[in-house]
């Protein structure tokens, strides 16, 4: 999961817009509004974009653009080199750490041996990297090699991400996937054969012509090669996709995607799976640390065309265009394009909805206190318990099994 947020609402356009009046002007105009802000916590996560695709799929909406030619990879390396260098250069970087380490995408897995161990060697000189962080990466099947994957492990990765979608060979092209089912099974023993125990495998449901039968077998399939996690996303036709653009046809109906949640919640816990997030299993020990910094509303630094960070009461958000973002950085400049200050009642209705993604849930006075002096909010909070969609645990407040799948409509009112 890359990072969920984008700089929305009261929005500073360029990292050096309006700053607040009641806030020093930033003593060092290359670092933009991160001179004007400090975390609150010592320990922060990093998430770094790696754009570059072989091939956009049609249902991607994330900030991508194509390989061509190998020159685009070297000037993105060394922006993103040099993007680091600045971010250490703030007066509070020397005094946090980092407890994980994000490269997505795009394609992470297009990045070469070398460059990746340039880059984490990079972040290790600039920052404080913690003992026993998690490093993760997102591969795509047909984008690594044995080889490649050892040479990861060696240069400080140690988690692996694949990006699989579907077993079933006729909906894998209808996807845009360049793999087929044996690719992805041969993807998947080279990330064991190089030493990886900590790796989780991505599928997809709700896709077009997939029906119960084909969603099992990749269900089935992908739990036998015994993963320590496993992300599956229904199918979203954001805005910035192919498909939000042109449609799709053969989509399954509502009741058939409820059951193929259904059959994927019963086949994770038979093997002993907690599905911990809305869209996340886990076996015990093995939840993502990284994504849980998003789910928790803790801070995080980001790097590369479009990634989001949140630091202090900041949000913000790189400029997209890989050939800016380079740019910029060739001047000496952070690539920031849009940042927010949150407010404390942002900061609430997010930790609330963010934190019930999560099985643990969120204090139940937080929900209290969203829903003080609102009591048709408290009545649907009240509708909602009745209802078997949230339950009191203890101090804490959950959202059920059953509570997930209704999720976003209960989130669009605690917001």
């Amino acid at each position: 999961m890359r990072d969920p947020f984008s700089p929305s609402g009261s929005v500073i356009r360029g990292g050096n817009g309006s700053a607040d009046p009641a806030r020093p002007a930033p003593r060092d105009a290359t670092l933009g509004v991160l001179a004007e802000t400090s975390p609150g916590s010592q320990s922060l996560g990093l998430y770094i974009h790696v754009p570059f695709c072989t091939k956009r799929c049609y249902y991607c909406s994330f900030n991508t653009a194509p390989l061509e030619q190998d020159s685009e990879m070297r000037r993105y390396v060394r922006a993103l080199r040099t993007e680091l260098d600045i971010l250490a250069t703030t007066g509070w970087a020397s005094r946090v750490s980092l407890q994980t380490v994000f490269f997505g995408g795009g394609t992470p897995s297009l990045l070469d041996a070398a460059d990746m161990a340039a880059i984490l060697d990079n972040i290790r000189s600039r920052f404080t990297l913690e003992p026993g962080a998690e490093v993760t990466v997102e591969c795509n099947p047909e984008s690594v090699s044995r080889e490649k994957l050892a040479a990861y492990r060696r240069a400080g990765v140690n988690r692996i991400s694949l990006g699989v979608q579907s077993l079933d060979d006729s909906l894998l092209p209808v996807l845009g996937r360049l793999h087929d089912a044996g690719g992805a099974r041969r993807a998947f023993d080279e990330v064991r054969a190089a030493g990886f125990n900590n790796v989780s495998v991505d599928l997809m449901y709700g896709l077009p012509k997939q029906d119960a039968g084909t969603w099992a077998r990749s269900v089935e399939g992908v739990l036998g090669w015994m993963p320590e996690h496993l992300s599956a996303y229904g199918l979203t036709l954001d805005a910035g996709s192919v498909w939000a653009a042109t449609g799709v046809a053969g989509l399954p109906a509502e009741g058939a995607v409820v059951e193929q949640y259904w059959a994927l919640a019963r086949a994770a816990a038979a093997r002993g799976f907690e599905h911990y997030e809305i869209s996340n299993y886990a076996r015990p020990g093995f939840r993502s640390r990284h994504n849980q910094i998003y789910w928790r509303a803790a801070e995080y630094l980001a790097c590369g065309p479009g990634a989001c960070g949140f630091v202090g009461d900041v949000r913000y958000g790189n400029v997209k265009p890989v050939a800016r973002y380079c740019a910029m950085l060739e001047g000496g400049a952070l690539p920031i394009d849009t940042s927010e200050r949150l407010t404390a009642r942002q900061r609430l209705g997010e930790r609330l909805i963010l934190g019930l993604r999560l099985a643990d849930g969120v204090p139940r006075a937080w929900l209290d206190e969203r829903v003080a002096g609102n009591a048709a909010l408290a009545r649907r909070a009240t509708a909602w318990r009745e209802a078997g969609i949230l339950a009191d645990r203890g101090d804490h407040v959950v959202l059920t099994e059953a509570g997930f799948l209704v999720s976003d409509g209960v989130f669009v009112e605690l917001v």
